[in-house]
């Protein structure tokens, strides 16, 4: 059913043909509901006014009143500008615009009285502002009652067309005008209660017109709820569908392939948390519908030995299964861990990369096709179509955030029902991403370290500490220990980074000179075989420093490297050093990370350090990362909209997103086709919100 919400926006009083254009074209504006949901990004308090003579070079934006004494326009071309002197009984401060002059200067009436508002600088030991907005005593008294003014993003094009923040104001009063009464509830009224939310109508006019702070406070509580709570039922319907529709293999026994390497072959005891995940991974794969299970455990907690125990049972239950890593040198990594864990017993693992000869391909789809191969590690090679298994059962996607959704769902239909999956990372994810990104997931954690790990010590240190961090590495490889020494790869940029590299090799040879001294170097242009002859030099303490780009970042493990020094670390991303940080600290030795940077260090790369310094906790450095970066950026989610919140914030909203999510499943346990008189708007909201949401992967 159509809604006065839908009607086009050229239909608005004061919009018309041209600005219509504009709104869709700069802000994707179509409906009398998307001008609706364009919120202020901040509010001014119009109650306060300052005299000229307390003005000073600050951050805040300020409201003045003044009479303007003069304006002319001085300069020419493209260094064109108008200035205006702005004057009450005080004093004087000058006004200043750099663009639009010729259509401004006709509105300063020279005499007029003028509320000025905008943000105070000192130039030449004069106080300005630039580019203020300006109104009229008599104009603001038309305004709605708000005490705190609306301010909408705007731009040079809607600014021309007058749609600077003041014209949007004046659109978004005249929308109030024609639809106030027609904002349609979302949301039952016994959910309102329960949560303390205002009526609809109500909010969303007190979010564009608030009258104090907690007229603003409530209404976007109730706006940000209605976002989250939508996305969550969205979410939880997703895996209410999934484990109705998806039935998968039962694991009915535990037998020998479990038993006898849990009893004799396993290297360590497990850890609470271990047990833990594996008691939840049985028992998911106990119930006859398919498993979609995210591991997150921090860098060295034990995550591939839980993954290999799981596969030892789906073995155990007739079925084979695969493990899937990012890169080549990750998978390899895996294949030799696993086949010295499991030497001496009748499991059998192979290995499948980019780097397999064809003859030995042919020879392992064979194998495969006949279930000789129990365990089949690799990259990306597994999901091609010529890799057929004959009855897999449980798939391990490590690093899963490397894999793009398709490349996960070929894995997910080679087998039919399909396999259980379980995706591992060792990049923490904030509790309010977990429930989002992948809230349709069933989550476990392992949240704590195998005993005698001891804490990395971390350093930052600049470029000019460089001969002192020199001297320390060779107090390390004197105590027989290894280090690594990492350069940024910023793919932009892959020349400029491999001569940084080889600019870092030459003088770390220099410093430490054969024979005494051996270096290794690992980057992204060699080939695979001599990556891997380098690693293995590395691992087997031939070579005392590693000189490597981030290629390894993830799953490299050498228990006797206890020291990382990250060049150019300001370069780098807090999970990014996070992962690096995690090559060392992987022995019993007491372990170091150094970060080094520059002198001039932006703000952001300042607190990166200061968080990598301060905390090895993975999940407090994720929050970190979210607040600097974003939901979208950090996920790399950016593309699929899921995360594009028109009020909601993902890094301030945590308790918000927690009862909006409570509220959805209590929804959908009680009411899962929202048949109820009360729910019936919140279903027919949900089928809206449901067509305009893009499709989402129903494989995790």
């Amino acid at each position: 059913m159509e809604s006065v919400l839908d009607t086009s926006i050229e239909f608005l009083k004061g919009v018309g043909p041209q600005r219509a254009n504009l709104l869709k074209s700069e802000l994707g504006i179509f409906t009398f509901g998307d001008l609706l949901n364009y919120f202020p990004f901040r509010y001014v308090d119009r109650s306060q006014f300052l005299k000229l003579n307390q003005l000073i070079d600050q951050e805040a934006h300020v409201q003045v009143k003044g009479k303007i004494k003069e304006a002319k326009i001085v300069g020419k071309g493209r260094g064109q500008r108008l200035h205006a002197e702005l004057i009450d009984d005080t004093g004087s401060i000058e006004l200043v615009w750099f663009q639009g002059a010729r259509f401004i200067k006709p509105q300063l009436e020279l005499g007029k009285e003028f509320i000025v508002f905008g943000k105070p600088n000192n130039f030449n030991n004069k106080i300005s502002i630039t580019h203020p907005e300006l109104t009229s005593p008599q104009e603001a008294l038309l305004t709605v009652n708000s005490t705190l003014q609306p301010v909408y993003h705007s731009g040079e094009k809607l600014s021309s067309r007058g749609l600077n923040s003041r014209g949007v104001e004046k659109i978004m009063q005249s929308l109030f005008a024609k639809i106030k009464n027609d904002i349609p509830e979302n949301i039952s009224k016994p959910t309102r209660e329960k949560y303390k939310l205002i009526n609809r109508g109500q909010a969303f006019f007190n979010v564009h017109f608030p009258t104090g702070d907690e007229e603003l406070k409530n209404a976007r509580y109730r706006l940000k709820f209605e976002e989250l709570f939508f996305l969550q039922l969205f979410i939880l319907r997703q895996k209410l569908g999934r484990s109705l529709q998806s039935s998968g293999h039962i694991f009915e026994v535990v037998a020998s392939h479990f038993n006898d390497f849990y009893n004799d072959k396993l290297p360590f005891e497990l850890t609470g948390a271990q047990k833990k995940v594996i008691k939840q991974i049985r028992k998911d794969c106990a119930t006859g519908k398919q498993m979609n299970r995210l591991l997150q455990g921090d860098v060295g907690s034990g995550k591939t030995i839980v993954a290999l125990l799981n596969i030892l049972i789906a073995i155990d239950n007739g079925f084979q299964a695969a493990l899937m890593a990012p890169t080549e040198i990750l998978a390899t990594q895996h294949f030799n861990g696993l086949s010295q864990l499991l030497e001496g017993t009748s499991t059998n693992v192979a290995i499948l990369t980019g780097s397999t000869k064809q003859k030995a391909r042919r020879f392992l789809h064979e194998q495969l096709e006949n279930q000789e191969i129990d365990i089949l590690i690799g990259t990306h090679a597994l999901i091609e179509d010529k890799v057929k298994f004959k009855n897999l059962g449980f798939v391990v996607i490590d690093e899963q955030h490397r894999f793009g959704v398709e490349q996960r769902a070929k894995l997910w239909r080679k087998n039919n029902p399909p396999p259980h999956i379980l995706v591992m990372t060792a990049t923490p994810i904030p509790r309010t991403l977990a429930m989002t990104v992948y809230g349709d997931l069933d989550v476990s954690v392992i949240d704590e370290l195998p005993p005698g790990r001891k804490t990395i010590k971390t350093e930052h240190c600049f470029d000019s500490a460089r001969l002192r961090i020199f001297g320390f590495i060779k107090k390390q490889i004197d105590l027989g220990r290894q280090v690594y020494l990492v350069y940024p790869l910023i793919q932009e940029s892959e020349t400029l980074d491999y001569k940084d590299l080889m600019d870092g090799y030459e003088s770390i040879t220099r410093a430490f000179p054969i024979p005494k001294y051996q270096v290794s170097i690992v980057h992204g242009k060699m080939k695979a075989a001599d990556k891997e002859f380098e690693m293995q030099r590395f691992k087997k303490g031939e070579t005392h420093i590693l000189v490597a780009t981030t290629v390894i970042e993830v799953g490299v493990d050498v228990p006797n490297a206890t020291t990382m020094v990250i060049e150019s670390a300001e370069r780098f991303g807090l999970s990014q050093l996070h992962q690096l940080r995690g090559r060392v600290g992987r022995g019993g030795e007491q372990s170091y990370c150094v970060l080094m940077t520059g002198n001039k260090l932006s703000n952001e790369a300042k607190l990166r350090m200061s968080t990598m310094v301060r905390t090895n906790n993975g999940f407090e450095i994720a929050d970190t990362d979210l607040k600097l970066r974003g939901p979208g950026d950090m996920m790399g989610t950016r593309q699929s909209g899921i995360l594009e919140f028109k009020i909601a914030d993902l890094t301030k909203d945590q308790q918000i997103l927690l009862y909006a999510r409570t509220a959805a499943s209590d929804l959908l346990k009680e009411d899962p086709n929202f048949r109820k008189h009360e729910n019936v708007l919140t279903g027919q909201s949900f089928k809206v919100y449901m067509r305009k949401k893009s499709t989402w992967s129903k494989i995790s």
